[in-house]
């Protein structure tokens, strides 16, 4: 029987994917099968937790997911002698409007699946105070239980003594505390960490936060924290509708945000997924019967993909006959134009018109839901579903006829609608669930 926990924090950038990563491969080097998942719309790290486990990763989401859909997800970790669902922001952070099983929320999860918590703390600038945050989030929902904290960042002995004594008083467990540390810091860009397989040294540094994971936090009392679990059956799976039979998918550096359950939902349907790239100046398998881009960087690669004519060529005659969609940044890379953060203009492959800048940095972050007022690949007019937007850029222009009527998580509507011409179709938003 497999055993959880949930790895969280009082907020984002405490060290929650570090400690993660660490206690997975350091469990596996102890000869433990250890299974990741993320809660939240989050690409990069599922392929972080998959170098440190050898085993697929995925998200669960208590907004856009049922709990069907959740207990079939993590049904993938019953095999698995521990399972870490690392969480996203603050423990309670999520929008303030609930969704589909909940607002977002790590706790949602944690007391979904029954999971402790085990809190990333950094007690920077503070000390008792760190006790007192420690219990809040301990009693500030019932039906989450916290299993014991980790510190992160401990300035010094002396330091961590003042704090381990406040959290004992508390009746709050301390499973260790990790001093300063630069060598184990995850390089990061302005949508999160530098992607996993951009790592060379990624399977050295994730051995050396082991080490030094093992070498300052009791590994024995993390694990004898987790609660046993059996995952519940699931009878109606992912529910994730496919774009065709066989799927052309744009895959490399500037192409890789798809949310892994996607994938399976889509094999799980019968569909067959050809992988090609962009960047290598490829086109979509001419047997496709439609091609998808996903989102990822294009502005970190947009010289080389407007100088790749290959690419632009094939996949202008490919939706001649045949439908195309992108997710933001595959969006914008079938647009007319993009303009990178140096304020360079670069010609896209001109399917739709939009034209976005990353000159001027605007953050555009948060949960969809859409109805379509057209149809795009695998989904009628009238069709409603969930996703997530996440990026830096600013539309110029989006000239083309709106693809949905699209509104956040409190129901405001908002102006990112995507678009549609001919075959091509594009949204901001990445699709993580069909609404039903």
């Amino acid at each position: 029987m497999a055993a959880g926990l949930v790895i969280s924090a009082p907020a984002s950038g405490v060290g929650k994917t570090t400690l993660t990563l660490a206690l997975a491969r350091a469990w596996r080097h102890r000869g433990l099968n250890v299974q990741c998942f993320k809660s939240g719309p989050d690409y990069i790290d599922p392929a972080f937790h998959a170098v440190a486990t050898g085993r697929a990763s995925v998200n669960v989401d208590s907004w856009a997911m049922d709990r069907a859909t959740i207990s079939h997800l993590v049904s993938h970790g019953a095999d698995a002698d521990i399972v870490l669902a690392e969480g996203s922001m603050g423990l309670f952070d999520g929008v303030a409007a609930r969704g589909v099983s909940g607002t977002g929320a790590t706790a949602d999860i944690a007391e979904m699946l029954g999971w402790p918590v085990v809190l990333v703390i950094d007690p920077s600038g503070q000390a008792q105070t760190a006790a007192a945050i420690a219990a809040g989030l301990r009693d500030y929902r019932a039906g989450v239980r916290l299993a014991g904290v980790v510190l992160n960042r401990i300035a010094s002995p002396r330091h961590e003594d003042l704090v381990r004594r406040a959290l004992n008083d508390a009746g709050i467990a301390v499973f260790g505390a990790l001093p300063r540390h630069a060598e184990i810091s995850l390089p990061k860009r302005h949508l999160g960490l530098v992607q996993a397989e951009e790592q060379a040294e990624i399977g050295k540094l994730i051995d050396e936060a082991a080490r030094f994971v093992t070498e300052h936090v009791d590994l024995d009392a993390v694990l004898g924290s987790a609660a046993s679990w059996s995952p519940q059956s699931a009878t109606n799976g992912l529910n994730v509708t496919p774009p065709g039979q066989r799927i052309a998918l744009a895959r490399d550096a500037a192409f890789s945000f798809i949310y892994p359950h996607m994938l399976e939902g889509w094999r799980a349907a019968g569909a067959e997924i050809a992988t090609f790239s962009p960047l290598a100046d490829e086109g979509p398998d001419k047997s496709a019967d439609v091609c998808w881009l996903p989102g990822g960087y294009p502005e970190l690669h947009a010289g080389k993909i407007a100088a790749n004519t290959g690419f632009r060529s094939r996949l202008r005659a490919f939706a001649e006959t045949r439908p195309v969609h992108g997710e933001c940044g595959g969006y914008m890379v079938l647009g007319s134009a993009l303009i990178d953060a140096e304020g360079v203009s670069h010609e896209m492959t001109g399917l739709l018109g939009l034209e976005t800048s990353f000159a001027k940095r605007r953050m555009h972050l948060g949960y969809r839901l859409a109805a379509l007022a057209a149809p795009m690949p695998g989904h009628p007019v009238g069709a409603r579903l969930r996703g997530h937007e996440f990026h830096y850029s600013t539309i110029l222009a989006q000239p083309d006829t709106p693809l949905a009527v699209v509104h956040d998580a409190t129901g405001a509507v908002i102006a990112e609608t995507g678009s549609r011409r001919g075959h091509a179709t594009g949204t901001f938003f990445h699709l993580i669930a069909e609404d039903r």
